[in-house]
This record gives C-alpha cells, sequence and structure tokens, in this order.
C-alpha cells in the first residue's frame, strides 16, 4: 500500500481498496459473547490511520477486547450543528468452507473485494476513512464539524458500542443533530435512464426472545401428557408459519409510490406478491418492512434419549414496525398460548423520520453529480442498526453507503450471507459521493 504519510498526492479513490481489504482481513466475528477476537485491533487500525493525517482519535473499552474510535474534526463553521459519520467494525461470524474465497482474505476477484464486512460494513469504514484522509492530507476542511464513530459491537445489538458511548460518554457527540450510517444509498437500476438509491430513513424494532415450556419430567418410556418439548414445538411451528398483517407506514407508502412512480405502475402493498415481483434482488429486504416478523432461530431441550426434560426453551428474532410495538407483543401472546412463558433476550425501539431537509438535498445532489441517473427516495430497513442508540441523543438518522451497483449483483443477500463483497468501482464511487456529500451538508 502506497505510504499515506508522505505521499500528498494518493487520493481516497487510490486507497479506499487497500483501506476496505486491510479492514476485512481483520477478523472482528462477534459470537456475543466476548469471545470475538478483533474488534480492539480494528480500533487501533482506525486511530491509527486517523492519526497518520493529524487528529487526536480517543479509543473507548468498554469490556476487554470491546473497543470503539472516536475522533471530532473541526469544521469552518463551528457554530453550525455537528454531523455524525457512524460505523460498526465488527461482523457476523463466517465459515471458510462456505465461501468461494476465504471470508478474511479481502480478495479482489471479479471485480470485487471479497469477505466478511464487504457490505456489513467495512465498506463504508473504508469509505470515510479515504475521504477524511484526503481531505485533511489537501487542508479541506468540511462545513461543519464531523464526528467519526467506529464502533464495536453493532451484530449483538450495540451494547458494547454505540449504545455504551451514549450511556456514558455522551459530550462526544455535543451538538451533533444528524448522523449518516449503514444500509442505504445503494442503488436499484430501474433503466440506465433511472436509477434509485434508497435512504434509509426508518427501521424496525427489535424483540430477540426466549420462549419457555415447563413440563413434567419422566421416563422416555412411559406415555406422557405434560410434554414441554411437544407444547413448545407446537407453539413455535404456530408462530413460525404465522403471517403478520400488512401494515404500511409512512416510509414504506412513500418508497412504494416512488416506486411505482419510477416504474410506470401502481404498487399494491395488499398484493404483497405482485409487488415484490417487481423487486428483483430487494425483494427479500422490502418484503420484510412490510409487516412485523417472528423467525424461531434456536431450539434446546433435553440431556439423553431415554429421559423427557421438563423443560423445553427457543429463541426468536422478532421485529416490529415503527408505530405497531403493542400490536405485535399482542400477537405474539395470542399464537403462542398461555403455556409459553415469553422474556426478551435484548431489546431496542423501532425508529422514523422524515425524508426531507438540507441534508436530503446534499445526498440527492451528491448523487446526481456522479450518477446523473439518480434519484434518491425512502425505504425502511427491516433490521436495525447503531442509529437506534444515537436517537437517544435526539440524532436523526439516515442510512446512507452510496453504491453505485451493477443491476444483477444480490446486493440484500449478502447481508450475512455467503461469498459477500462489493464492487471496486461502488467502492470508488462511494468515495466521491460521500466527499461531495460533506462539502453539501
Amino acid at each position: 500500500m502506497t505510504d499515506t504519510g508522505t505521499a500528498r498526492s494518493v487520493t481516497g479513490e487510490d486507497e479506499v481498496v487497500d483501506l476496505c481489504r486491510e479492514l476485512i482481513q481483520i477478523d472482528t466475528s462477534n459470537y456475543g459473547d466476548h469471545s470475538g477476537p478483533g474488534e480492539r485491533r480494528a480500533a487501533e487500525y482506525v486511530a491509527e490511520k486517523l492519526a497518520e493525517v493529524g487528529l487526536e482519535p480517543q479509543i473507548f473499552e468498554s469490556h476487554k477486547g470491546r473497543a470503539s474510535t472516536v475522533a471530532r474534526i473541526e469544521g469552518e463553521d463551528p457554530s453550525r450543528p455537528a454531523l455524525l459519520i457512524h460505523g460498526h467494525t465488527d461482523v457476523v461470524p463466517a465459515n471458510a468452507q462456505d465461501w468461494t474465497h476465504h471470508p478474511f482474505s479481502g480478495e479482489i476477484a471479479d471485480g470485487c473485494v471479497w469477505g466478511r464486512g464487504a457490505v456489513d460494513m467495512k465498506d463504508m469504514d473504508a469509505m470515510t476513512l479515504a475521504v477524511v484522509r484526503d481531505r485533511l492530507r489537501s487542508g479541506r476542511r468540511p462545513p461543519r464539524d464531523l464526528v467519526l464513530a467506529f464502533l464495536a459491537d453493532e451484530e449483538a445489538g450495540g451494547t458494547y458500542g454505540a449504545r455504551y458511548l451514549v450511556d456514558h460518554h455522551p459530550g462526544l457527540f455535543e451538538g451533533v443533530t444528524e448522523a449518516i450510517s449503514e444500509v442505504g444509498g445503494f442503488s436499484f437500476t430501474v433503466n440506465e435512464q433511472r436509477r434509485l438509491y434508497l435512504i434509509q430513513t426508518a427501521e424496525k424494532g427489535m424483540h430477540w426472545m426466549k420462549l419457555t415450556v415447563a413440563g413434567t419430567a419422566g421416563h422416555g418410556s412411559m406415555i406422557h401428557r405434560d410434554h414441554a418439548i411437544t407444547e413448545l414445538s407446537e407453539a413455535v411451528a404456530r408462530l413460525g408459519r404465522h403471517t403478520f398483517p400488512v401494515r404500511v407506514t409512512k416510509t414504506t407508502r412513500a418508497f412504494l409510490d416512488e416506486l411505482g412512480d419510477a416504474l410506470g405502475t401502481e404498487l399494491d402493498p395488499e398484493d404483497m406478491q405482485s409487488t415484490l415481483a417487481k423487486l428483483g434482488g430487494l425483494a427479500k429486504l422490502i418484503g420484510a418492512s412490510l409487516s412485523n416478523t417472528a423467525n424461531p432461530t434456536m431450539l434446546n431441550a433435553g440431556y439423553k434419549v431415554n429421559v423427557i426434560p421438563g423443560e423445553a426453551t427457543a429463541h426468536v428474532d422478532g421485529r416490529f414496525l415503527p408505530g405497531f410495538e403493542e400490536e405485535f407483543l399482542a400477537d405474539l401472546d395470542r399464537i403462542l398460548g398461555p403455556r409459553v412463558r415469553r422474556e426478551d433476550v435484548h431489546s431496542d425501539k423501532a425508529v422514523e423520520t422524515t425524508f426531507d431537509g438540507a441534508l436530503v438535498e446534499a445526498m440527492q445532489s451528491a448523487l446526481q453529480a456522479e450518477d446523473p441517473a439518480a434519484k434518491a427516495i425512502p425505504y425502511m430497513l427491516s433490521a436495525g442498526t447503531d442509529a437506534k442508540s444515537f436517537d437517544e441523543l435526539g440524532i436523526r438518522g439516515f442510512g446512507f453507503v452510496p453504491l453505485k451497483l451493477p443491476p444483477e449483483l444480490d446486493f440484500a443477500g449478502m447481508f450475512h450471507g455467503v461469498d459477500e463483497r462489493v464492487p471496486v468501482d461502488a467502492l470508488k464511487f462511494g468515495v466521491r459521493v460521500l466527499d461531495r456529500f460533506i462539502d453539501a451538508s
């Protein structure tokens, strides 16, 4: 990699690919139990890259090895509210045997950088570093203060990353009113004359739950009526097969209207199959934003084949739309029945903001300057991000990782999927757009 400490001519586009590769090569797998190997190393890597261009980053370790890096860049007008750019450095685990290229190699193949975190979200971490380093090397201050946060633990709910900083170091975000982060800003090609860039303005809330049924233990050879496994299995099956009703929020309504206008047809959320059929690779991502969801993910019971256990447990990933949490919980209890005890393992709120204001205009103008066919539209993320934590400080969050993608790339399928990768050209496009966005914001 070029020595950016001495080569002033190096640009953000020049180094973004190497930054992304090197971040991927740091295994930051988050297993949710403090056993992950690399969040501290990633925090130190980011801090080093920021210090090389004159910043004074701080590393905050909430638990041994669970580290985040924060830095502030003074803007030309310190009286203006500050902008937060945040990304997480942790990733979900990956089984190397399932991948075409090793998930922690950062290998370049077929015009893409491959590896766990390539889109979730070391691409944005690298793009942010590349833009900031370029601007500081060339003496280009942002119009207003920028706060940069590279965070641990997002993949397990953010307890040891964003939520820790918000709870214990809120002063880091003094004056911040708006933020950008992950799962937004990527393109959906309608045709060569129109590309929609989906800006995340809302995300579902979560209830990660443990379900427990208590029964009567006994010998496996006996007839048994009070069977914990049977009772729980039936309840989990009911939940797993349940179709929650479509509920159209203001964000989803705006998305469907914009998409329908671009496609030249009216999209009916009540006719889900016809609507999703028009979305190609986005179908899974958008389909999950049309209703509450509850997916069983883990089952556990018993310790010996001839012993009927006295208890059986299951875990469920539950997600609810903004404004529909009470309905969701009532539906859960009705579906599960009185024998199932439900308790939260982790829960967090849904968030939603409007698609307007100077920041949205800056996104649109930056995108269109690099892609004349671009139009920014709002959408709801079916999952959650660290924006939930920063919302506690009154910070308005948007998903904006600008990527111009090949129409055939299953981008939505990359998140937590096998063979995760990001096109090299998309990374460079993102650097150019982010640089313009910072100037316009």
